[in-house]
This record gives C-alpha cells, sequence and structure tokens, in this order.
C-alpha cells in the first residue's frame, strides 16, 4: 500500500491526482449521457432513483475493479489474432488490427450496444407513428421498465468503468490517487446527474443531440476495439462546439417566444 503522507507531501502526487480527476470527470460524460436518456423513460417518480442507483453501482463497479488492477491490466493481453492489420500509420503502428483482447471485446460489445441503442432511440424520434415508445412523448415515459432500465445502465457501467480503471492505471501507480479520483470523479456525476436529466427532458431537440453523441461515442468504442484511436480530444471538442450551438439555439428559440407572448 501507497504511504498516504508521502503522497501527500509530493507534489507530483497532487498534479497526478489533479490530471486523472478531470479526466475521469471527462470519461464520465458518456456515463451520464446515457444515464440521462434512459431515466427519462421512466415514470417520473422513479426517474432520480435510477440515476442515483445507476451512478453508486458505476462507483461500485470502478472500485471493485480497482481491488483487482492486477487482473484488470490482464485483459490487454490478446486473446486471438484474424491476422490482419492495416498499413502503417504516422507513427509506425498498424491504422487497425484484428488482435483482439478482452478489453477490446468489451469494447466493441459496448459500442454495438451503444449504436443499437442510440439508433433505436432516433428511429423512435424520428418515427412517431410507429406505435413504440418515444422519449419525446410524456405520456409513454413509462414504456421501460425500471429493472430494465437498470440492466442497460449496469451494461454500460461495465464498459466505461472498465475504460475508466485502465486510464487512470496508465496515468499514475498509486492507488490512493486512483481511488480518490475516482470517488470525486462519481461525485460529480452525482451531482450533475439531475440538473443535466431535466435539462435534456424540458428540451426535445437536445435527446437527438444526445442520441447524436451516443451513436459517436459507440462508434469510437467499435474502433478502439479494431485498433483505431481516435483521440478523445477530438470527440469531446465536437461534443462541446455541438452543445453550445444547440444552447445558442434554445436561447434564440425562447427570446422568440418571449416576443411572441407580448
Amino acid at each position: 500500500m501507497d504511504s498516504i503522507p508521502g503522497l501527500l507531501a509530493d507534489p507530483a502526487a497532487w498534479a497526478a491526482l489533479v490530471t486523472l480527476i478531470v479526466m475521469e470527470v471527462v470519461l464520465g460524460i458518456d456515463n451520464l449521457i446515457f444515464i440521462s436518456i434512459l431515466s427519462n423513460k421512466l415514470p417520473e417518480g422513479e426517474r432520480q432513483k435510477a440515476r442515483r442507483l445507476g451512478i453508486g453501482l458505476a462507483l461500485v463497479m470502478r472500485l471493485a475493479l480497482l481491488s483487482m488492477i492486477a487482473w484488470i491490466v490482464g485483459l490487454t493481453a490478446p486473446v486471438f489474432n484474424l491476422g490482419l492489420a492495416g498499413g502503417p500509420g504516422p507513427h509506425g503502428e498498424p491504422t487497425f488490427e484484428t488482435q483482439f483482447s478482452w478489453r477490446d471485446l468489451i469494447l466493441i460489445a459496448g459500442g454495438l450496444f451503444l449504436v443499437w441503442k442510440a439508433t433505436k432511440e432516433i428511429h423512435h424520434n424520428v418515427d412517431q407513428h410507429d406505435g413504440s415508445d418515444d422519449l419525446l412523448d410524456k405520456g409513454k415515459a413509462g414504456a421501460i421498465g425500471f429493472g430494465a432500465a437498470i440492466v442497460q445502465i449496469l451494461l454500460l457501467d461495465m464498459v466505461f468503468s472498465i475504460d475508466s480503471i485502465l486510464t487512470a492505471v496508465g496515468m499514475t501507480e498509486h492507488l490512493p490517487i486512483m481511488v480518490t479520483a475516482v470517488i470525486v470523479a462519481v461525485a460529480v456525476m452525482l451531482f450533475a446527474a439531475d440538473p443535466l436529466a431535466n435539462f435534456i427532458n424540458k428540451n426535445p431537440t437536445v435527446v437527438m443531440l444526445a442520441l447524436g453523441f451516443l451513436l459517436m461515442i459507440g462508434a469510437v468504442l467499435i474502433a478502439d476495439g479494431f485498433g483505431v484511436h481516435v483521440p478523445k480530444g477530438y470527440i469531446y471538442t465536437a461534443m462541446a462546439f455541438s452543445a453550445g450551438v444547440e444552447i445558442l439555439n434554445i436561447v434564440a428559440r425562447r427570446r422568440r417566444e418571449r416576443r411572441a407572448g407580448h
């Protein structure tokens, strides 16, 4: 076990902690968007409970995985190889590969689930006459059961938790720093969950934007599983830009509505 007083007196440890907290919070955005969209499909009285339970399960899962770091790191070991690879990239590595580890398989499965879920919900929002549930129709908010919502949240928690822990392991070797960063990041998620979910629920156009984010995140997870590493900075910059444009649209729309009301 690392010496806590020694870490407290080490400026490098504090720098690693701050950096890791920021990284964990950013990685948690994906998880939080999914939880917000899914919980908004539940009856209003169950939404907050589902969000808190889902985020609590994410914390439990991350802490449990931190206690099995050696096993988590072992997930990156190759399991099988199909023998296919792309040409060399700018740094000499293949542009894609089919040498899969358990981490790769989990990321691909999680990505496929996200793509399927986002595509299904986009279809329901675009074609509102197919007789299925609709995120924008408040009368059908309870179309998904509480248990089904928690199971789906738990499945995505597992995918995002493994990615989160592997990121933490790659940034520091001190377990107390990892645990602290995970707890702080999940606390931020818990604090932001209700405001984000309520904002999405009150602004139907934001639902489509969030579903587009989930679709993009799923595609990135699949690409990562095949060895195509898309810089996360590009992804989150695009998400921030799109969110900024949508916020401007919401502000402009509300101003028009206020002027029309006078």
